[in-house]
Parts: C-alpha cells; sequence; structure tokens
C-alpha cells in the first residue's frame, strides 16, 4: 500500500458482477497502547498510573504523575491464524463446478505498533501530556490462490492517533480527565475471481469465466477526524481506587477510488468516491487494590459500541449510491485481571488474564475478518535502572477460538458471489504473540 494513502479504507467483496453489486467491510480493534500494560493482560488500564502511557486509557490519571515523564517503546504482534474449508460449486449459478479445497494458512501479517507519550505535572491540582499510539490496525492476505477469493482475499487498517490531554486532581479522593483526539490512518479491501468462477454478461447474456485474479472489486480510502475522551479516578482509601474512562466515537469520511468488475468497471477503470465508516465509541471500568507492600491486584471490565456497525454504503461520482455490505455487528466486551509484585527494590513482576469476546455472531463471521473470542495470557516486568529511568517488558500469548465460517450469510451481496463461484464453509484457528518493550524517564 502506497505510503501517501491514509485511512481505513474498505472495500469488499462479495464478487458481484453488476453495477449494483454491494461490497463489505469491517474495522479492528488494537489494545496494545504500551508493554508496561501488556505485561498484566491490560487489566485494571483506568485505574493504574505506572507512567506517562496512562493517559492513553485515561486522563484523569495523569495527576497521579510527577515532575515531567516521557514513555516509549513498541509492541511486536505476531498473528498465527490458519483457515481451511472448501467451496461448493454445486450452489453456483453452474451446478456441475464440484467442491475445491479453500484453504489459507498464516494470512494474517505481523505488525510492530509504536507509541509515544510526554506528561508535566503543572501544579498540584493540574497535569498536561501529549499520547501518539493507535486503537485500530489490522492486516490481512489470503492470496489470489485461495478458492473462496470472491468472498473477499485482502483487506487492511492502519491508523495513527494524537491526543491532547489534561488532569485536574479536583480534591484528594477525586480526579477528572479530558483529551482531544485526533484520528488519521489508511487502509484497503478487496476481493478477486478464484480459478473456477462462471459469470454472465448482463447486456448480451453471454456466459463466461473470470480468469483468476481478476479484480471483482477493490476499494481504498483516507481521511482523517476528531475524536474526544473523557475519564475520572476515585481514590477509595490508601489502598483502593477505582477509574472510568470513555472514549467517543470517531466519524470518517473515507475518500479514494474503485475498482472491478462488481462496480461495472473493467479493464482497470476507477471512479472515485467515498464512504461514511465510524470507529466505535469504547468505555472501561477498572479498579486497583494493593493488598500489602508488595502485591497488588487490579482488574477491567472494557464495552465496545461495535453494535453501531450494521452496514456501510459508498457514494461514487459515476456508479452513484453502493451498499457496501450488511455487517450486523454486536457490542463487544473484555474481561481482564491482573498482579503486580514487587520482587526487590528494582524489579516489578506483573501477569495478567483477559478474555475478549467476539463482536461478531457465527452467522456474520468473513474469512477476511475472521473476529472470534481470544483468551490472554500475559507476564511482564519492570526493571529500575537508576531512579529516574525504567525498562519495563510484556509477553502476551493470545489464543483465539476456532470457529465456523460460511459465505454466503443470506445477504444480497454474499448471495451474488456465490452466484459466480460457489458457496464457502470453513473454519478459523489459530494464535497470537505479543512482545513489547518500553523505555521510561521521569525529569
Amino acid at each position: 500500500m502506497k505510503t501517501n494513502k491514509k485511512l481505513l479504507s474498505l472495500a469488499i467483496i462479495s464478487g458481484l458482477i453488476t453495477p449494483s453489486a454491494m461490497v463489505s467491510a469491517a474495522g479492528f480493534q488494537l489494545a496494545e497502547y504500551s508493554a508496561t500494560g501488556l505485561g498484566r493482560a491490560y487489566a485494571g488500564e483506568a485505574a493504574i498510573a505506572d507512567n506517562a502511557s496512562t493517559q492513553w486509557r485515561n486522563p484523569a490519571m495523569l495527576t497521579y504523575l510527577e515532575g515531567t515523564q516521557i514513555s516509549t517503546g513498541a509492541i511486536y504482534v505476531n498473528p498465527n491464524i490458519d483457515l481451511t474449508g472448501q467451496v461448493d460449486g454445486s450452489k453456483s449459478a453452474n451446478p456441475r463446478m464440484g467442491q475445491t479445497p479453500a484453504n489459507a494458512h498464516d494470512f494474517a501479517d505481523a505488525a510492530v505498533i509504536p507509541n509515544l507519550y510526554i506528561s508535566h505535572r503543572y501544579s498540584d491540582a493540574l497535569a498536561l501530556g501529549f499520547a501518539l499510539g493507535t486503537n485500530y490496525g489490522m492486516e490481512t492476505n489470503l492470496g489470489n490462490d485461495f478458492a473462496a477469493s470472491h468472498f473477499g482475499n485482502e483487506a487492511s487498517v492502519k491508523t495513527m492517533e494524537a491526543n491532547l490531554n489534561l488532569g485536574y486532581k479536583l480534591t484528594p479522593e477525586w480526579s477528572l480527565g479530558g483529551g482531544l483526539r485526533y484520528v488519521q490512518g489508511e487502509g484497503s479491501f478487496g476481493a478477486s475471481a478464484p480459478a473456477k468462477n462462471i459469470a454472465q454478461n448482463p447486456l448480451t447474456g453471454a456466459v463466461f469465466a473470470f480468469p483468476q485474479g481478476t479484480k471483482l472489486k477493490y476499494m481504498e480510502g483516507d481521511d482523517n477526524a476528531f475524536g474526544w475522551q473523557i475519564g475520572t479516578a476515585w481514590q477509595i482509601n490508601s489502598d483502593h481506587r477505582l477509574g472510568f474512562t470513555y472514549k467517543s466515537e470517531v466519524k470518517l469520511k473515507l475518500e479514494g477510488y474503485a475498482t472491478g468488475a462488481g462496480f461495472g468497471l473493467f479493464n482497470d477503470q476507477r471512479d472515485n468516491g467515498s464512504m461514511d465508516l465510524a470507529l466505535p465509541a469504547t468505555a472501561e471500568l477498572a479498579s486497583y487494590h494493593q493488598i500489602n507492600d508488595k502485591l497488588a491486584l487490579h482488574a477491567s471490565v472494557n464495552w465496545t459500541d461495535w453494535s453501531s456497525f450494521e452496514k456501510l454504503e459508498a457514494q461514487l461520482n459515476t456508479k452513484g449510491s453502493q451498499t457496501v455490505k450488511e455487517e450486523h455487528w454486536k457490542d463487544n466486551y473484555r474481561f481482564a485481571i491482573g498482579a503486580t509484585y514487587q520482587l526487590d527494590p528494582k524489579l516489578l513482576l506483573r501477569s495478567g488474564l483477559a478474555y475478549d469476546t467476539s463482536a461478531v455472531d457465527d452467522k456474520n463471521r468473513t474469512t477476511t475478518i475472521p473476529e472470534t473470542d481470544r483468551t490472554w495470557l500475559s507476564l511482564g516486568a519492570s526493571y529500575e535502572v537508576t531512579q529516574q529511568f525504567t525498562l519495563d517488558a510484556g509477553l502476551t500469548y493470545m489464543i483465539a477460538r476456532d470457529a465456523s465460517i460460511r459465505e454466503s450469510r443470506g445477504y444480497a451481496s454474499d448471495n451474488t458471489a456465490q452466484a459466480l463461484a460457489g458457496e464457502f464453509t470453513g473454519e478459523v484457528s489459530g494464535n497470537i504473540w505479543l512482545v513489547g518493550l518500553q523505555a521510561n524517564y521521569i525529569f
């Protein structure tokens, strides 16, 4: 993807071969904002103030930081996702097409997620912060050899976000915080013709087959937009704290181009246009409990408003309004518990366990974004190099629940794709490794 493209695009599939064909697309959420939190599976984040990264999850926690602090690092994400199944060509427009294995191994690309955070304690009551990170990102590439590529074979989303945050201590027990969010990014999504397919010329009625790899639908777009976040912290007593934070929905108008036979665009023809997409609102309720001078326990419950993601529509300059795809996602929840243990004055250990619920039910899962439940197993540590300088490391093994996929799912766009090359049935399975490092300095 070219570096001058920018946000979240979409272009999804369906393999339609008429100008009114539909496409489908979706976003993907990332939790990996710091290696510090990674080591405890991001349990209790809205109630913990380790370093300047705390403002990403709850700007009110800035009031718990002293002096001027800088925290920077990166997390390496290595997904190992496999898809096994078959395409039943007898359910296409040509019942004699037969069955074809449709398998893809390790089709989600690895990535490095960087971050940078700065905080400054302006007075006893007021603290300021600046943050750079990302909340959304994914990339899958099933290739043109994938026998179900007519339902989609490539997708990517890359976003970057900058925050300006402020925290204010109202009383010794209560702190409030807020911030302005600026989001920009890039993305793409597409579908291509598999080796076995059958199509019909809508003008002449002639039956033919697309050459393998022919773009059926491809679209990319970019945009930038503003959002906001708020948070609060309640220091119940010296050993117990609660935190709550909320991030607003961010509305994007993705501008770019579309191409492919599904849009009635042949021989690399393009049509410019736009598509509205809203990155959903999120919320977190977290707690922190100091059990003794060495051990602390913490927990979080997170919510994401994915149920607002029902369908996408593109407005193309020549082809007009195009329904991208019916999605019908559901709200996502995350539950996490963790522990922190001060082994000695310089070494602090972390651990955590988390469970992410899927943002789709079995009916609405797709091959390009094979969303499913995930279990996190995390370990981490902090080492105090000097009183001003610490290093953090985190390691997580994420287990994805095996889940079934069936396309067509009964929507019009899926049915058109199925008529082209048949029905896909299969299962997704896999795991993800996350490794992170963070450096923190206090002036």
